[in-house]
């Protein structure tokens, strides 16, 4: 398994790696303050970590969602949470010219599912020469993953992740195969599991994605059952109030619990 450093995490080693925070910035407050929390957890567990958060969600359902601060706005706050905590940073990209700019703060360029095939997009990211973590599509098979690998490999960057984060099956309903997770393994490639997209519901709400969010830690033991090499999840100190997957969101207070579970299981596959 290829190792990638991302900061001072490492996915594809001998550690389960982790990759939480908000779906989108919300604050300068609240990211500060979830950052502080989740960086004081992995300290504590002594786990790889890496801290993500949206500053633009461009694929929102309705347009009166609440989509972020902006990129400039948003890459700020990101910025601030890296110097101030020494934690590595995960975002979203939905445009080639975005690319540049984030990889000036982002340790992590992360590639939605819905994007993951935009060859512009993709490429854009790959000659950032930074990690590139590309989100399965809900219409995918996973071996047609190695398809977008080739697509960053062939700009001279071999620093990729792929995340699973469920499959569509019929409308607004997704479904989380395992063997996902073992056929993109075999690329050679880190793998991680999307807990919280995983458990999606997309458009369910009409207006707004919902979900079944108390799944995800079910879902997230086993994914590292079955083996990965780290879990995405998206968490909220009060997950109702979220203003982007409110549904789907992992409660802060029940994220140790979750991360000591996962773990433990970890180091027995």
């Amino acid at each position: 398994m290829k190792r990638i450093k991302v900061g001072n995490a490492v996915f594809g080693g001998k550690q389960l790696a982790f990759i939480a925070g908000p779906c989108v910035i919300e604050s300068v407050e609240g990211t500060m303050d979830l950052a502080d929390k989740l960086v004081r957890l992995a300290n504590e567990l002594d786990v790889p970590f890496v801290f993500k958060a949206s500053f633009d969600k461009a694929n929102r359902s309705s347009i009166d969602s609440y989509r972020g601060p902006g990129i400039d706005e948003g890459l700020a706050i990101l910025k601030e949470v890296k110097d101030r905590f020494n934690v590595p940073i995960l975002t979203d990209v939905h445009e080639p010219w975005q690319c540049e700019e984030v990889a000036k703060v982002a340790d992590v360029l992360q590639i939605p599912a819905f994007l993951c095939r935009q060859t512009d997009l993709v490429v854009a990211a790959a000659m950032t020469g930074k990690p590139v973590n590309i989100k399965k599509g809900q219409f995918m098979a996973p071996e047609d993953m190695v398809n977008v690998i080739d697509k960053i490999t062939a700009f001279k960057n071999d620093k990729i992740l792929l995340t699973e984060r469920g499959a569509s099956f019929g409308y607004r309903n997704l479904v989380a195969d395992m063997r996902s997770l073992l056929i993109m393994r075999e690329t050679g490639y880190p793998v991680i599991f999307d807990a919280t997209h995983s458990v999606q519901r997309p458009g369910g709400l009409g207006t707004g994605s919902g979900g079944d969010g108390k799944w995800a830690p079910a879902l997230a033991r086993a994914a590292v059952a079955t083996g990965v090499d780290g879990v995405f999840m998206e968490t909220h100190v009060n997950p109702p109030e979220a203003l982007s997957d409110a549904a789907n969101a992992i409660k802060f207070s029940e994220v140790k619990k979750l991360w000591k579970q996962l773990i433990a299981i970890h180091a027995l596959v």
